[in-house]
């Protein structure tokens, strides 16, 4: 056994006892009581500190959080236009769904809903289930005559709820199809 000031030294040995290639391994060579094996430059001892220190730093968590954060800053931009989007291409079907009840009214009643019966009696007589409410959780409106000569209009006025707007604020009717 290699001693040196009474501490124990590790002796290295190649695996296998082949060529170079295979690697060498560290054997510490010390009697059964001996001391624990050296510890390395800079690690603490267990004994100095008092217990065993384990988990993250402060940095660390930080620079976890700053990242997450980051990355849903990221979707959130990706994600909002895509909903108002949605909302626009939902209204447009709905106004379809309707224009088509409206057509289908005509053609067995010989006229279209006047604008005091409005949709609720395409409803009512079952050419569409329900009526449904617009994205924003506003009625479809119906007027009759409708504008630019058509005979009849159904529309929404968007998430604003008023007449006119740009954008997602922008009505949404049949005169768009």
């Amino acid at each position: 056994m290699k001693y040196l000031r009474g501490k124990c030294l590790p002796i290295a040995t190649r695996w296998g006892g082949g060529p170079p290639e295979g690697g060498w391994r560290v054997k510490w060579n010390r009697p059964a009581a001996a001391t624990p094996p050296p510890r390395y430059a800079g690690s603490p001892s267990p004994s100095s500190t008092g217990r065993q220190e384990s988990g993250f730093t402060l940095v660390e968590l930080m620079v976890v959080i700053v990242i997450i954060g980051l990355l849903a800053t990221v979707v959130v931009i990706n994600v909002m236009p895509a909903t108002d989007k949605a909302a626009a291409t939902k209204a447009k079907a709905d106004v379809a769904t309707l224009e088509q009840g409206v057509e289908m009214y005509r053609l067995n009643k010989l006229r279209y809903p006047s604008g005091a019966e409005g949709l609720k009696a395409v409803s009512a007589e079952g050419y569409v289930k329900r009526l449904p409410k617009d994205p924003w959780g506003n009625d479809y409106l119906y007027a009759a005559p409708g504008r630019d000569g058509r005979p009849f209009d159904i529309y929404s006025h968007g998430a604003d709820g008023r007449e006119g707007g740009e954008g997602q604020d922008a009505d949404i009717g049949n005169w768009d199809s």
